[in-house]
C-alpha cells in the first residue's frame, strides 16, 4: 500500500575512500552488487515499502548515480530494434522504480548535515532514511515494520541489530529498555562509535530511520561532533530525551557494502540465492571452499 505521507531520503554524498581506486570516477553507491548499482536495491526497498517520493542527497562527481535512474532512449531504440525484451525491461525498471529527485549535500559534512539537505523537500512531514552501504535482504522486511510503528506512536524510530562487542566501536550504540514487544525497544541514549568499554549495549544503530521532521530543527542547531561532522546521533539523542525515540530491532539478513570483505561477501551470499545464478555457484563455491 502506498505512504504517500512518507518519503524517503538516501544520502550519497560519501566519497567512498575505503574502495579507491574504484570510486576515484565512480559513486561507491553505483559499484555493483552482482548486476544492479547498489543504490537500486536501496531504492527498490523504499518502494517495495509503499514510499513513491524518493529524494537522493548527492556529492559532487555523482552524476552516474542521477543518470542510472534516468531512461536512456538510445540504449533502449537499439534492444527494441535487437528484440532484447528482457534487457530492455531491466533497463527501463531503474527509470519507473519511483518519482526520485536529487539535491546536492555541496560539502560533506556529515550524515546529519546530508539529512538536514532534505528539509525543503520532506516539509513538515515524517519521512524515511536509508543509507546505501546497507542493504536489507527483501525476504527480511525491516522499513515496512518501521513505518507502522511510527504510525502507532508518533515516534521516531530506527533500526537497531545485535553486533559483536569488539564490533560495536564502528556503529552509534544505543542504550535501550524493553518495551511489550520483544521486537521493539525504548532507546534512552545514544553514543557515536564508542569504544567496547564506553558503550550503553551491543545494540547498533544501523541505516534505517523513520524521523520525525522535529529532526530538522535540532539539527540545524547542532554543532559538529565526532570526525568534525554534524552527526544525526547527536540529534537523535536529544529527540530520545525529549519526545522520544523507538528501535526496531533487526533479526534479517544484512548486507554491508560499506566494507570491502563484506562487500565481496554480499555479492557472493545474493548471487548464490537468486535462481538464475545459484545452481551453477553453489557448486562451485563448495569445490573452491574445500580446497582452501
Amino acid at each position: 500500500m502506498p505512504h504517500s505521507r512518507i518519503k524517503a531520503v538516501i544520502p550519497a554524498a560519501g566519497l567512498g575512500t575505503r574502495f579507491l581506486p574504484a570510486t576515484k570516477a565512480m559513486p561507491k553507491e553505483m559499484l555493483p552488487v552482482v548486476d544492479k548499482p547498489a543504490i537500486q536495491y536501496v531504492v527498490e526497498e523504499a518502494v517495495q515499502a509503499g514510499i513513491e517520493d524518493i529524494l537522493i542527497i548527492l556529492g559532487r562527481n555523482k552524476n552516474n548515480i542521477s543518470n542510472h535512474f534516468d531512461s536512456v532512449p538510445e540504449l533502449e531504440s537499439r534492444l527494441t530494434d535487437k528484440g532484447d525484451l528482457d534487457r530492455l525491461r531491466k533497463v527501463q525498471e531503474s527509470s519507473d522504480l519511483a518519482d526520485i529527485h536529487f539535491v546536492r549535500q555541496g560539502e560533506p559534512k556529515g550524515l546529519g548535515h546530508a539529512v538536514l539537505r532534505a528539509r525543503a523537500h520532506v516539509g513538515e512531514s515524517t519521512f524515511a532514511v536509508l543509507l546505501g552501504d546497507d542493504l536489507m535482504d527483501e525476504r527480511d522486511p525491516l522499513l515496512t515494520t518501521m513505518i507502522a510503528e511510527n504510525e502507532r506512536t508518533g515516534l521516531t524510530v530506527i533500526a537497531l541489530m545485535e553486533v559483536d562487542p569488539d564490533q560495536i566501536h564502528m556503529y552509534g550504540a544505543a542504550a535501550v529498555e524493553a518495551t511489550d514487544d520483544p521486537d521493539v525497544v525504548k532507546v534512552t541514549g545514544l553514543v557515536e562509535k564508542p569504544s567496547k568499554e564506553d558503550a550503553p549495549s551491543n545494540y547498533a544503530v544501523i541505516g534505517r530511520y523513520v524521523l520525525t521532521p522535529d529532526v530538522f530543527d535540532i539539527l540545524e542547531r547542532t554543532e559538529p561532533g565526532k570526525g568534525g561532522e554534524i552527526q544525526l546521533t547527536d540529534a537523535l539523542q536529544e529527540l530520545a530525551v525529549t519526545t522520544g525515540v523507538l528501535g526496531v530491532i533487526f533479526r534479517g539478513r544484512r548486507y554491508d557494502t560499506g566494507d570491502r570483505v563484506d562487500y565481496i561477501k554480499a555479492i557472493v551470499q545474493l548471487a548464490a540465492d537468486r535462481e538464475d545464478l545459484g545452481p551453477d555457484l553453489r557448486p562451485w563455491l563448495k569445490d573452491f571452499a574445500s580446497r582452501l
